[in-house]
């Protein structure tokens, strides 16, 4: 660190850090102004801001790591400017960073006139502290310094090195000779660099590193530039420092590295003589594991370059794949990406071009405040699939369907997210991302890359606000006419992301006059729908309309925008024979509604020939799930959602097969106690047999991911509604663990064919896996034990069999049993009418048993009380759950409010129950007089 020039920190401070990134240059006064400009907290990450009296201009850190004993000391040296006369210095440190007072030290730097160097002055320093409870530390001064000093602040630390991916950590594995072998890595996202060194721990700060790391010898570090000089460490034989090139202006979080003896895959793509400037890291010995990693790299880059109009914006970059990371997500840091090694090895396009683009937004061009950090993943989640829809044939796993559903499903409950931060950071993100598709869509791919490529050059090296690139958007499609000038995407983004809501749109044709009303509300699934303010909620919505006389798919130019208004008039529609379908192939994340007419043409449409083969996948898929969930929302009826599966007899198409099984699971479970139930699964059975059948019963070699995927749903399904070749094979597999020598070394059945034995099978066969949990042997996977433990509980159709679990582990408390064991049984029984309703029964014949034993254990007691009370559907439920608060009113203690809470939630479903069900079982009477229900190959 003391090799540091005074001429080099002239530069620096003279020219007050003139932000040199690319070319680009951010002067001293730009730098402090934005300083202001700032965003308020987001509050899904809690952080203490940081008061902008003092400013980072450059930072010289110097980090000694000791892997053996886990800690690490470090120097670091900050310049920086006083923005507002302040007799304090406030910056962030982990309160686990040791810090003495007398390991700090600070200068005024003065340039001396006409002589182009620097002396410096010491400052006193009355007291410094960590500040109680925050990650804070404050350096009092004696004297006040004055807007504009520059000074020289260097402090020295110590800290451990921790075991989870936060901060600096250590991981290890076991190489191919069975050796343990440690590394150290960081993980700087979103603020954790302050729990390797005192620092401005903020994004908005983007300043210059100069970094020196110490290491074993026959280590190697990564970093996030190369090295340009390496050194013995004084004192410590078998350690060198490597000295590395300076990072021009990022934020902390954007550091990263990782020491490691992991060695490079030679790139075989690359013209002979020509440098490697991309590298691969592996450990010793998997080099040939990664075919074609480096093609996947280069073509990634060359469609992000070509996108943002750039030039990867750092010389060098290295990606790893490291083994043993914990780390749920890869680790991305600017120049150094660190993957999961088993995540790198099946990597596609998506997975590494997702973590590519912080290259360009996320560290070049940083957001300003966390509560734009969801943009970020965003772009990075929007522009990684349209490289792998590009590249690759088999995307369709993740986008968009399956995010879009989960986003339905979500922002259409009373309570979303179930208020868990994580979840709803997710949500948002997922949204933000659905949104650049719509976006991409109506306004054109073109106009988009246009657009970003405005926003990256104006904001490259520094930070950004989501407006700005709403506002690129904006000129952009002003320019090239595709949006009304009366209209902005700042407006629309406001309008889609700010709400924890998504519309429905409803589309009610007139017929005669060839136009149709179009109507938004907030779309709502979950009963009752009483969410407050709901009718302040209105969305820009684009109607993109396909009629039956043009099924041209390729235009999805907007025939107009609802501009944040409850109606609007939709004209010149074809005539009453013909079908309309808006919003196809879900270019908008909203569902649709229409009026009994026009489902009924779609409906008709789609069992015909040319329905199977002029409708898009994803626009059957979306007509399927909205006529679905609106039905189950009580937008419609379910007559109507049942015609619209009549086309599904002859569909092969695994996409639009994926909302048939949610709807599936989440009608047969609404309906699970009702009297219609057995038609409904012999309506299943006809439904799904044909499509397992056509699909073979067993894998065939190299066929198709979602082949293998669909065959298991299927299968599934089909089991669980006591499909004979299922249940037979899984009581062949079970017979033959029955006769094992060693029944609890291993569990040598399919998973799924455990439930359709513990469901169908005889009472031996359950006793059997009930025996295999008790005796289930500590050195094996518990997660194998929670899985039979599961279906143990939640599969049996037999009363008796749910009432010998709750005799076994409540009654006689068993102690094979943990209170996390009981509480999975409740959470497994909750499923089924027969799992909640014995349980229900349970509870009221062993009411002063279960609550003396459960009296103080409040977390059993209470979910005992809700799982048992809470999941009924009829009036005949609900009488039961009222007689049994009426008996025991005053008994319930902490469950009383959860009893109260059931008791109107199970009015909602009866409503529901009373509503629907005689519509369902109508339906299933006409279909069933003319279908094939022949039940030979299915249990009684």
């Amino acid at each position: 660190m003391e090799k540091a020039s005074s001429h080099r920190i002239f530069l620096i401070v003279g020219a007050l850090l003139l932000c040199v990134c690319e070319g680009r240059s951010i002067t001293g006064k730009e730098r402090f102004r934005r300083g202001f400009d700032l965003s308020s907290t987001h509050s899904l990450i809690s952080d203490t801001r940081l008061p902008r009296d003092f400013l980072p201009l450059n930072y010289t850190l110097d980090l000694r790591p000791n892997m053996a004993e886990s800690t690490f000391t470090g120097k670091v040296r900050i310049i920086i400017q006083c923005n507002e006369t302040s007799d304090r210095i406030t910056l962030h440190a982990h309160h686990e960073l040791q810090i003495e007072r007398s390991d700090i030290r600070l200068k005024r730097i003065v340039e001396e006139e006409n002589l182009g160097d620097l002396n410096s002055t010491e400052v006193k320093i009355r007291r410094a502290s960590h500040t109680p409870k925050k990650p804070i530390f404050v350096i009092y001064l004696v004297d006040t310094i004055k807007n504009g000093t520059v000074l020289d602040l260097e402090i020295e630390f110590s800290g451990m090195i921790w075991e989870n991916a936060e901060g600096l950590f250590k991981g290890s594995y076991m190489d191919k000779n069975g050796t343990k072998v440690e590394y150290l890595a960081t993980m700087f996202k979103p603020n954790n660099a302050r729990r390797l060194f005192p620092c401005f721990d903020e994004p908005s700060f983007k300043e210059s590193f100069e970094v020196s790391i110490s290491r074993p010898k026959d280590y190697h570090t990564l970093f996030n530039t190369d090295p340009f000089s390496t050194e013995p460490l004084d004192g410590e034989p078998g350690t060198v420092v490597d000295h590395f090139n300076l990072i021009p202006g990022i934020s902390t979080f954007s550091i990263g590295f990782l020491i490691s003896n992991l060695v490079v895959i030679k790139d075989e793509t690359l013209p002979a003589g020509e440098e490697q400037k991309m590298k691969v890291y592996v450990q010793p010995g998997m080099e040939k594991s990664f075919p074609g990693i480096y093609e996947k790299i280069h073509i990634i880059r060359k469609a992000l370059e070509g996108f943002w109009g750039s030039e990867y914006p750092i010389c060098n970059l290295n990606i790893v794949a490291l083994p043993g990371l914990t780390t749920v997500k890869a680790i991305d840091n600017w120049g150094l990406i660190i993957f999961k090694e088993n995540e790198l090895q099946q990597a596609s396009y998506f997975t590494i071009a997702q973590e590519m683009v912080y290259q360009w937004i996320g560290h070049s061009t940083t957001p300003q405040w966390w509560n734009d950090a969801h943009i970020t993943r965003a772009i990075a989640g929007f522009l990684a699939a349209t490289i792998a829809q590009q590249y690759t044939d088999d995307f369709d796993e993740k986008w968009p369907m399956t995010v879009l559903y989960s986003i339905y499903y979500e922002f259409s409950k009373r309570y979303p997210h179930s208020r868990i931060t994580g979840m709803k950071q997710e949500s948002i993100c997922s949204k933000a991302e659905l949104f650049l598709r719509m976006v991409n869509y109506t306004l054109g791919y073109d106009t988009v890359r246009k657009a970003m490529q405005n926003f990256y050059e104006d904001k490259r090296c520094r930070t950004f606000q989501s407006d700005d690139i709403w506002s690129a958007m904006t000129i952009q499609a002003h320019r090239n006419q595709v949006l009304d000038k009366s209209i902005t995407v700042n407006e629309i983004a406001e309008s889609w992301i700010s709400k924890d809501r998504l519309p429905v749109v409803t589309v009610d044709r007139n017929y005669d006059k060839k136009e149709a009303t179009v109507s938004q509300k907030v779309y709502l699934r979950e009963r009752p729908h009483d969410v407050p303010e709901q009718d302040k909620m209105l969305w820009f919505i684009p109607l993109i309309v396909i009629s039956e006389d043009k099924l041209d798919f390729t235009d999805t130019t907007p025939k107009m925008w609802i501009k944040k208004t409850r109606e609007a008039t939709l004209k010149n529609l074809p005539d009453a024979s013909k079908f309309i379908i808006v919003n196809p192939e879900e270019i908008g994340p909203f569902p649709v509604n229409y009026d009994v007419a026009n489902w009924n043409l779609l409906a008709e449409f789609l069992q015909t020939e040319a329905g199977r083969t002029t409708i898009p996948i994803y626009t059957k898929a979306k007509l399927l799930h909205d006529a679905w969930n609106l039905a189950y929302g009580g937008h419609q009826s379910f007559a109507t959602a049942f015609n619209m599966t009549l086309f599904m007899r002859d569909e092969k198409d695994h996409l639009v097969w994926n909302p048939v099984f949610t709807m599936i699971d989440h009608i047969g479970r609404h309906i699970d106690s009702s009297a219609v139930h057995n038609k409904f699964e012999t309506y299943v059975r006809i439904l799904l047999t044909p499509l397992y059948e056509r699909l073979g019963s067993e894998a065939q070699p190299n066929e198709e991911h979602w082949k293998e995927n669909l065959r298991s749903l299927s299968k599934t399904f089909l089991c669980r509604a006591g499909y004979k070749p299922c249940i037979e094979r899984a009581q062949a597999a079970f017979a033959t663990w029955r006769t094992a020598k060693d029944p609890d070394a291993e569990t040598p059945v399919e998973n799924q064919y455990i439930c359709p034995v513990f469901k169908w099978g005889t009472q031996e066969e359950w006793e059997f896996g009930l025996e295999r949990v008790i005796n289930f042997p500590k050195d094996r996977k518990q997660s194998e034990r929670t899985y039979l433990l599961k279906n143990l509980a939640g599969c049996p159709a037999q009363t008796e069999k749910i009432e010998r679990l709750l005799n076994i582990t409540i009654l006689e408390s068993n102690g094979n049993f943990s209170e996390n064991d009981i509480s999975l049984i409740f959470s497994m029984l909750s499923g089924g009418s027969n799992g909640y309703t014995t349980l229900f029964h349970f509870l009221s014949n062993n009411w002063d048993t279960i609550k003396e034993r459960f009296e103080s254990k409040t977390n059993l007691w209470d979910n005992l009380i809700g799982t048992s009370t809470g999941v009924f559907t009829t009036q005949e439920g609900y009488d039961m759950v009222s007689a049994l608060y009426v008996k025991r009113q005053g008994e319930f203690g902490s469950a009383e409010h959860i009893i109260e809470k059931s008791l109107k939630n199970i009015k909602e479903e009866t409503k529901w129950s009373d509503e629907n069900l005689p519509v369902i079982e109508k339906w299933l009477d006409n279909y069933l007089k003319t279908a094939n229900t022949s039940a030979n190959k299915f249990m009684g």
